[in-house]
């Protein structure tokens, strides 16, 4: 499957879900799926991740 559709499935899963349940739960879940996927990385996946800079420093 392309990157484009993986995009377009994951939108248009957001859009159901925004229309059918409430606000609240929709930002809970936009907000707590990434932090609890960070909280289960390893040590050493940890610092790969925040140890990347950006393109300008």
């Amino acid at each position: 499957m392309s990157t484009g559709t993986k995009v377009l499935i994951g939108a248009g899963g957001v859009l159901v879900a925004w229309w059918l349940l409430p606000t609240w739960f929709i930002l809970l879940v936009l907000v707590g799926v990434p932090v609890a996927g960070y909280l289960m990385l390893d040590d050493s996946q940890r610092r790969r991740l925040t140890g990347r800079r950006s393109l300008g420093s």
